[in-house]
């Protein structure tokens, strides 16, 4: 366990701008402050390192407050030349040697981490030219003999290995789909192909993942150049969507997007192949810079959070022997991996390739599968119907198309099961085709229809907190009490309120009484007295059948009188609203794609003389994530983890995350870190790749040999 004390660890921030990054600097700057060090920032990136002065300022717990919501980076950032050479960083470390700080903190891209690399590199020999140039003492030398450096990755590329997600993707992401749903109304309304280019100058993750999420009909990205004669195929595609009554075609560019031969594709180039050869009416839509600003995605809110914390713990347990490392996601775990590694691999394109394809690789062969493998001309003997059950959620849409399409790929006969288990019962049973799943990946809700109350939306209960935190910031002294949906499970409270930092969520999972809603009360009393005069609480619907919202809502009123009135919110079924995330389209299109795969390979295994025989314990299984893949389990197998009368799981991994949400909201808990992310490599991991960045690799690492 660890307890808040003083420490000799003293982080600062090194920023470039992309959203969700102030989520990151807010979970560090309060957990180190929290940890008893001194925490400064660095305003305007490695030139405020450089210049020092006014650009290097201790941070406070309220000077982070209110900019969870906020894109880019309230610390500034600039590109600086001077750090590129060697007197610059002599000056930067003449300023951290001053300061008495020897841990640093850095959030930015591979260029930004690469200069945090060479930095820690040199810094002995740069504390010794200080030294003789008079500019520091011996003991100020010896004091700051050694730099710890860990690193967290900001890029909306998604264009660093190690990780899965950087901060700013997702919220980019955000934006993209929020532009092509826009579009692609107003496209099909017209029978229109729609050109949309992205940013993505080496990295194609955006592009790739914009046309999972929106169902297009062409990729081009610098990863995998098309094939030759890729012009008539694309055609061809187009023209064969339209015969079957597709009224858009969707074609996403990344902007490094090139051939075989090296030469660039461009918007502008594939608008006149289309209209030169179909004569259909085509548009193209660049969207440049817009893809970096914007309000960060509640995913992004959390990660940063999630980085943040993970940082400091890094710092906290750094010795002169531990390797500098970057903060990465693996699944929903977090890892750490050695800063050099990444750096290394970073400056090698071809090794770069090999790490990134895994996760690369299944988005690319989802694509390839759903938008170029044309449906067989002979019929497999299988029947499959889907059916959705349960609640619907933003997701399910995509799917069920993505399984439909993936089912006709194999040949088989799909069905479409319409409103449950209800509709199998009164066989409401319909084939679906092809094209009747045509434009399903940005619906909400379930076009199949299903019985239940509806799932929540965090991204729109995170915003929606958010909207009314900014709400209480105009008027002082309020604390809001929200109640949220979610039967027995408090995930989405939980999540909600760590993207939007929330004092307190009050859940089934996480018991409670009378003294914690007394100690909750006394915490939003002495918060009043701050800068930071307003508050907001999270109660899950079924978290306690006694300590309902009026009575919370009663107490807090009760006892802050004269201090502080309230506000009560039961948002009730308009959580579930809207259009689904880009990651709930990427993530419900995979599933969808790879329960299928799996269905019919095991109607293959178990088919024997014209009959099934469907009686192993992995014949019904559940696909989801667990820790870092999707994985099937046998129900039987989760028999004994499952809690039925309140269904929810009998352990949850998100309920780690509690205890950051409390400190981040000023809490004097103890933080428990007998569980942390351990030191990972980044080449030695389990990678393949795709056969042209195959072939390429294989080639470069001869050349090397020779």
């Amino acid at each position: 366990m660890y307890e808040p004390s003083v420490s000799p660890v003293n982080p600062m921030f090194v920023c470039l701008c992309l959203s969700g990054m102030n989520a990151a600097v807010r979970a560090t700057v309060r957990v180190g402050l929290y940890t008893g060090a001194k925490v400064y920032f660095v305003h305007e990136g490695y030139q405020g390192l450089v210049d020092g002065g006014e650009n290097i300022k201790l941070a406070t717990w309220e000077s982070v407050s209110m900019m969870l919501q906020l894109g880019g980076t309230v610390i500034g950032s600039a590109r600086c030349m001077d750090f590129r050479a060697r007197e610059g960083r002599m000056k930067a470390a003449l300023n951290l040697v001053k300061l008495g700080i020897t841990n640093l903190c850095v959030i930015g891209g591979d260029g930004s981490l690469t200069g945090a690399n060479q930095f820690r590199t040199e810094w002995s020999t740069l504390l010794v030219d200080l030294v003789k140039a008079g500019k520091i003492s011996d003991d100020e030398a010896k004091t700051s003999s050694h730099l710890n450096i860990v690193g967290m990755v900001g890029s909306i590329d998604n264009d660093f290995c190690g990780t899965d997600m950087t901060i700013g993707t997702d919220s980019a992401l955000h934006r993209i789909i929020e532009v092509v749903d826009a579009i692609t109304t107003t496209a099909q309304s017209h029978q229109r192909t729609f050109i949309l280019e992205v940013m993505g100058r080496h990295c194609g993750y955006l592009a790739l993942v914009t046309a999972l999420a929106c169902g297009a009909d062409w990729v081009f990205i610098p990863e995998m150049p098309p094939d030759e004669g890729w012009e008539g195929h694309l055609c061809r595609r187009l023209a064969d969507q339209r015969a079957r009554g597709c009224r858009l075609n969707v074609i996403i560019v990344a902007e490094g997007a090139m051939g075989r031969d090296g030469k660039p594709i461009g918007s502008e180039d594939i608008k006149k192949l289309v209209e030169k050869n179909l004569g259909f009416d085509t548009r193209t839509t660049v969207l440049g810079h817009v893809q970096r600003g914007g309000t960060p995605s509640a995913f992004d809110r959390i990660l940063g959070s999630r980085m943040g914390v993970e940082a400091v713990m890094a710092l906290l347990e750094a010795t002169p022997e531990t390797p500098a490392c970057v903060v990465s996601l693996s699944g929903n775990q977090a890892v750490r991996l050695p800063l050099i590694e990444c750096v290394q691999v970073a400056a090698n394109t071809s090794l770069f390739l090999l790490v990134l394809s895994r996760s690369f690789e299944n988005n690319w062969n989802t694509y390839k599968m759903l938008a170029h493998i044309n449906p067989p001309d002979s019929k497999s003997n299988i029947n499959v119907a889907i059916v959705n059950v349960g609640a619907p959620c933003a997701g399910m849409n995509a799917a069920v198309r993505s399984a439909v399409r993936i089912g006709i790929i194999q040949g088989h006969n799909m069905l479409a099961v319409y409103d449950g288990f209800e509709g199998l019962a009164h066989g409401n049973i319909k084939p679906i085709t092809w094209t009747g799943v045509s434009g399903w990946t940005g619906k909400g809700g379930s076009e199949l229809g299903t019985k239940r109350y509806y799932i929540i939306s965090l991204l729109l209960l995170s915003l929606y907190c958010q909207l009314i935190k900014q709400s209480a910031a105009g008027t002082k002294r309020r604390v809001f009490i929200i109640e949220t949906m979610g039967g027995y499970c408090g995930y989405l409270a939980t999540m909600a309120g760590l993207a939007a930092g929330a004092d307190a969520a009050y859940i089934y999972e996480d018991k409670f009484g009378i003294r914690d809603l007394e100690m909750n009360v006394e915490h939003l009393v002495q918060k009043m007295k701050t800068d930071v005069k307003r508050g907001l609480i999270l109660r899950n619907e079924n978290c306690n059948a006694n300590y309902t919202t009026d009575f919370i809502f009663a107490l807090y009123s009760e006892e802050g009188k004269g201090v502080f009135d309230c506000r009560k919110n039961i948002l009730g079924h308009m959580q579930q609203g809207g259009t689904p995330t880009p990651f709930d389209r990427n993530f419900g299109t995979k599933m969808g794609s790879k329960a299928v795969l799996w269905l019919t390979d095991k109607l293959k295994e178990v088919y024997r003389h014209g009959r099934i025989f469907a009686n192993t314990p992995d014949s019904a299984c559940v696909l989801g994530m667990r820790k870092r893949a999707l994985t099937f389990q046998p129900l039987a197998e989760l028999i004994e983890q499952t809690d039925f009368e309140h269904r929810i799981p009998k352990t949850s991994w998100w309920l780690k995350l509690r205890p950051i949400m409390k400190i981040l909201a000023k809490y004097n808990i103890s933080l428990d870190t007998s569980e942390h992310a351990h030191m990972e490599h980044v080449i030695k991991k389990r990678v393949s790749m795709p056969a042209p960045l195959m072939k390429k690799h294989e080639e470069e690492v001869e050349e090397e040999e020779e």
